[in-house]
């Protein structure tokens, strides 16, 4: 991929962060850290999972080494690399084991966003799915001590998901829909 594909996937991935992360209030604290500019967006051109493997051990470093005042999440977007998501899952344990490699369990943990995302048990059309649905495959490097910040209280943090499938639902499929192409084609 080109520099100028890159940045289109860039920015499709940070209108899908504004209307459905932010605009729907999937994440809680995803609002401050995106108005914030503190979200980095790395692009890899990474077609098969070793590359991947390779681009994720750099990042994984580079948001350890850098302070949260500068970049406090990071969101690995590698849109050539796992388009199957039997494969991205089997993948997430691999990315596991690098967080363990590089020292940083319990310091950054990886959170799975994929355009054909699907929770065990459930329909391909589930609203629950489209939580984590995203325009390209990619791992969100997520700070621990950013969760632990927001959701002092444990049972807020558990109540997300729940909160966030209602929000769904309500929405309707045909409505998230809607967001999630617009996120993709800017002409919507």
């Amino acid at each position: 991929m080109g520099e100028q594909d890159d940045q289109a996937v860039i920015e499709a991935t940070r209108r899908w962060v504004s209307a459905v992360v932010v605009g729907l209030n999937l994440c809680p604290f995803a609002r401050r850290v995106s108005e914030a500019g503190l979200i980095r967006y790395a692009v890899t051109d990474a077609a098969e999972e070793t590359a991947l493997l390779e681009d994720l051990s750099r990042e994984l470093a580079a948001l350890a080494a850098v302070p949260r005042a500068d970049v406090e999440t990071t969101l690995l977007i590698h849109p050539r690399a796992l388009p199957d998501f039997r494969d991205y899952c089997d993948f997430l344990t691999e990315a596991d084991h690098l967080v363990s490699d590089h020292g940083l369990r319990g310091v950054i943990q990886i959170a799975s966003f994929h355009p054909l995302y699907q929770f065990a048990g459930t329909s391909p059309d589930a609203a629950e799915n489209y939580t984590n649905r995203s325009p390209h495959p990619m791992l969100h490097l997520l700070r621990e001590e950013s969760i632990t910040e927001v959701a002092g209280d444990p049972g807020s943090l558990a109540a997300i998901p729940r909160r966030n499938v209602e929000t769904l639902r309500r929405l309707g499929q045909s409505e998230v829909l809607a967001l999630l192409r617009a996120a993709t084609n800017p002409a919507g």
